[in-house]
């Protein structure tokens, strides 16, 4: 049984940082998709930042309200997925979902076959 487990949400003042982690259960081989998405209430679930394993920074997506702001990365040798959240806004307020074992257009939700409990992120 896959187990993906988030850290690293709370409250954080506009324009500050936060790193979520989310720690594998497997390894992740190379072509899958690995992502971070987003909800907050009332609105659908989006994609903040995917990547595709063992492609390099040119699989990786980034939704547009977070490019340049935030980074995903993958550490092999801990199985963790990171999102490095800087100069935050209020609008990331959210819950932020990793997910993992995803196929296909990496940035679609329901490509996924695991996903983590979920870490709240609060910006005010």
């Amino acid at each position: 049984h896959v187990q993906l487990v988030e850290s690293g949400g709370g409250s954080v003042q506009a324009g500050g940082s936060l790193r979520l982690s989310c720690v594998s259960s497997v390894f992740a081989y190379s072509g899958i998709c690995l992502g971070w998405f987003r909800q907050a209430p009332g609105k659908e679930r989006e994609a903040v930042a995917v990547m595709r394993v063992g492609y390099g920074d040119g699989s990786t997506y980034y939704s547009d309200s977070v490019k340049g702001r935030f980074t995903i990365s993958w550490d092999n040798a801990k199985n963790t997925l990171y999102l490095q959240m800087n100069s935050s806004k209020p609008l990331d307020t959210a819950m932020y979902y990793c997910a993992a074992e995803g196929g296909g257009l990496c940035r679609r939700a329901d490509n996924y076959k695991y996903w983590g409990h979920g870490t709240q992120v609060t910006v005010s």
